[in-house]
């Protein structure tokens, strides 16, 4: 920090981030303060500076203030290690600067007390606080404890058997041991019983246990939240919430189609589908299993798509490092998902993430910490690429909504091959082959329901049947 900042610092007044006191403060107190930002976000707090007009009257003994620093710093609970303080000189004067970075790695107490900061006051943190964070900071687990009243009849063990049966070099074939060894199962009282993680992952009902393990996936017409929206609450065993969120943004993506006389198309998603799905499964690896009342929401605007989970950041990863540092908070989780082939061990994606936007040259995606979780966004392309796509013809822009009424990206197709030149009529064979890879009875639905809200009306009857646009 330098003296423009610290004379900032002091502008801005005190707060949860930053404290002054005087050279004769107690070591008690200036641990307290620091094992406080350390449990908190960090922080800086200066020594020879006092009252609330920050009066700079400076310290008298630079090298014995450190000392005392150092010393409050090493009297937590564990040693909390922090940079070497710095002496700085505003008016002429020696004061100590001491930062505490954010994102330490431990739980720091101070006799006994686990201590936050709100506001300018070092407080005792709650119980359900302390737990969290005890957990976020890699010092205890939530995926490893017991479930509670849970036993192996909530384990689909085909399911299990299944994944064990897929495994190779773990030179382990009972499904029990295995489980146990993956962190799925753990013995109390001499039963074996399933922990989170072996709910989560195998639980014939994982929402009977932890009712928040959900995706909930929206797309919404325009770029805020409105009332024209497809909604689907996603639930079962995270592999499957994987599965059909997957299935869902491939069904809600929207495609670039180019459509000639000959029915020729060009498509690609909005986004790298696998970016996006990268994205999903970084979520349900990474979230934060503890927060009650919130899951993973994955909601498509026209501009952008954002995944948001709950939970800040495990541990030492930040926004300005989240590229090169790693840590998880479910490493057992992680472990059974990079068996199953869902992400790879070594990594957590966001590199691949950048990756497969800038070969589609699309902005990198951006990262943010919200009050209570953490976001993804991915931007839709630059508008030098949009000046390059070429358009359906004649041209047809829909942005999930048609004469005011929502429709999906399958449903934008048949409009657009309605609206192309000498194209009157549509049949479900037409659409199943502009979209091949979706089942023939939801095309089906899919032209059925633009019937049903006025916009096609439908002439002839079964196999020779066809919808034309209506007008007005």
């Amino acid at each position: 920090m330098s003296i423009d900042d610290t004379w900032q610092l002091i502008k801005n007044g005190r707060n949860a981030r930053a404290d002054w006191v005087g050279e004769q403060a107690s070591l008690g107190s200036l641990a307290a303060t620091m094992a406080s930002m350390a449990n908190s976000q960090g922080g800086t707090l200066l020594i020879g500076v006092v009252g609330q007009s920050a009066s700079i009257v400076g310290v008298r003994d630079t090298e014995n203030v450190i000392d005392r620093a150092l010393q409050a710093a090493l009297s937590t609970d564990p040693p909390l290690i922090i940079p070497l303080p710095r002496v700085l000189h505003l008016s002429s004067k020696a004061i100590v600067s001491v930062h505490i970075p954010q994102g330490m790695p431990h739980v720091y107490s101070v006799e006994g007390r686990y201590l936050y900061r709100q506001d300018v006051e070092n407080v005792a943190l709650p119980s359900r606080d302390l737990r969290r964070l005890i957990i976020e900071r890699g010092e205890a687990s939530f995926e490893t404890e017991i479930v509670r009243g849970a036993s192996l009849d909530d384990l689909d063990m085909e399911r299990a058997r299944a994944y064990v049966a897929g495994l190779s070099g773990i030179g382990e074939t009972n499904v029990e041991q295995v489980l146990v060894k993956r962190g799925c199962l753990a013995s109390q009282d001499g039963t074996m019983r399933p922990t989170n993680a072996g709910v989560l992952l195998f639980g014939k009902d994982p929402q009977l246990h932890s009712r928040n393990a959900e995706i909930t996936a929206a797309r919404f017409a325009g770029e805020t939240m409105s009332d024209t929206f497809t909604r689907q609450d996603i639930l079962g065993t995270l592999p499957d919430q994987i599965r059909r969120a997957e299935m869902f943004l491939v069904d809600h993506l929207r495609k670039g189609v180019q459509l000639g006389s000959t029915m020729a198309r060009e498509e690609s998603f909005e986004y790298p589908l696998e970016a996006a799905r990268e994205l999903v499964v970084n979520a349900v690896a990474h979230r934060d299993y503890t927060i009650k009342g919130d899951g993973i929401r994955l909601f498509l605007f026209s501009n952008r798509m954002e995944v948001t989970s709950p939970g800040g950041l495990p541990g030492p990863v930040t926004i300005a490092n989240i590229k090169d540092e790693r840590f998880s908070r479910n490493p057992a989780i992680v472990q059974v998902l990079s068996d199953m082939g869902f992400i790879e061990r070594l990594g957590y994606g966001v590199d691949r993430v950048i990756d497969l936007m800038r070969q589609q040259k699309m902005r990198e995606p951006e990262f943010t910490e919200t009050a209570g979780g953490f976001r993804v966004i991915m931007h839709k392309e630059v508008e030098e690429q949009k000046a390059q796509m070429k358009p359906a013809s004649p041209a047809i822009e829909l942005k999930g909504e048609y004469n005011g009424m929502a429709v999906n990206p399958r449903q934008e197709v048949a409009l657009a091959y309605l609206h192309n030149e000498g194209n009157m009529r549509i049949t479900n064979s037409d659409l199943q082959q502009l979209c091949p890879d979706v089942h023939a009875e939801t095309i089906r639905r899919d032209l059925a329901d633009l019937v049903t809200k006025d916009i096609l009306r439908k002439m002839g009857e079964k196999r020779g049947s066809y919808y034309t646009l209506k007008r007005e």
